[in-house]
């Protein structure tokens, strides 16, 4: 079994502590290379911006299976300075407006630190009040010092910590799944080609999977990810059967997600895996959201998929709340696959 440690730690702080907004993941490119390239037969950035990384097989008649972890992470562009150190912004990828106004951001490649403000409740009437502020009243204010320029990223400046049994940070999604990849390559099987896909893009449209899939050409592929959890309290009694993952309870295996049906055949290899390994798992219930899957499925003549997640808490927000157990036990589970994988998996 492989566990967490100080390195480990180090290196997700590392990456969720990064500025890597959909469009511009550069500043976990660079971590992601740093840390790749002694364990590696080839690595290559492809047009979009993705690291690529191919480990060799030592043995004949093997699997060529990618895993993919996507780099990037919701945030927001810079569109227009208005002056005195207030920038009109508007939101990449999926964000909950309601969280925005106070929080602290950083801004561009010097992490510029900014806040993202609206009018205070002193100046609002009754009507203002009872809405949601838009993003296009709000503003992020750098102070007469602070400077940015349109196009610039920006995203909130939460830093990583460790409380317990938990890690709290912004971009858990899908960070974790960057160093849960990682992880896997200095612990490589000799007898399947592991291929790993640090794509670009999935927060706006899964855009840089769909290019390595089609680059890697593999047999099977797992996306490896983060999904929401939905354990808080209910306190009026409704069941729980969408996002029914929850903190604690292992990996979420996907039977399906909004773009794609997993191939059985993975589902059920992956939870004998688990088992066999005795590693804790869950069922992630069929319906929305998406992963990277849903793009690599598609590419060339098709490919079997999966999804394997790691559930947190509050998911696209300032700040997310994830187990170590999870973590591990996601690493565990997809290091114990990789080592039963034999081209009798695909066998109809």
């Amino acid at each position: 079994m492989l566990t967490i440690g100080s390195p480990q730690l180090k290196l997700l702080e590392k990456l969720c502590n990064a500025m890597s907004v959909s469009g511009d993941e550069g500043e976990v490119r660079r971590i992601v290379l740093d840390e790749v390239k002694p364990f590696a037969d080839e690595v290559t950035v492809d047009a979009l911006g993705s690291v690529l990384v191919r480990k060799k097989a030592k043995s004949i008649k093997t699997l060529r299976v990618l895993l993919d972890a996507h780099m990037d992470e919701v945030g927001f562009m810079i569109v227009k300075d208005d002056g005195d150190g207030y920038y009109e912004f508007r939101t990449v990828g999926g964000i909950d407006e309601r969280h925005l106004v106070g929080k602290q951001v950083i801004v561009g490649k010097d992490h510029t630190p900014g806040v993202i403000g609206a009018k205070p409740i002193h100046l609002t009437d009754a009507g203002e009040r009872s809405h949601t502020v838009s993003v296009e009243s709000m503003r992020i204010d750098l102070g007469p010092d602070g400077k940015a320029k349109v196009g610039d990223r920006a995203t909130f400046a939460t830093k990583f910590k460790r409380v317990g049994p938990s890690i709290m940070s912004k971009s858990i999604d899908n960070r974790v799944g960057v160093a849960i990849l990682i992880e896997l390559l200095k612990n490589a099987p000799y007898h399947v080609e592991l291929c790993l896909a640090f794509s670009v893009q999935e927060e706006i449209g899964l855009r840089g999977a769909k290019v390595a899939g089609y680059h890697f050409d593999p047999n099977l592929a797992i996306a490896v990810d983060s999904t929401p959890a939905r354990d808080l309290p209910d306190y009026e009694g409704r069941e729980n059967y969408s996002y029914n993952t929850k903190l604690g309870l292992g990996p979420a295996i996907y039977p399906a997600h909004s773009p794609v049906i997993s191939d059985p055949r993975l589902v059920k290899f992956l939870q004998d895996v688990a088992a066999k390994q005795k590693i804790p798992y869950q069922l992630r219930q069929p319906g929305g959201g998406g992963t990277d899957a849903g793009a690599i499925q598609q590419v060339r003549s098709g490919v079997p998929v999966v999804s394997v997640s790691v559930p947190h808490r509050y998911t696209h927000s300032p700040i997310s709340i994830s187990r170590l157990d999870d973590w591990k036990n996601t690493l565990n589970l997809l290091h114990a696959a990789l080592q039963e994988m034999t081209p009798i998996l695909l066998k109809r």
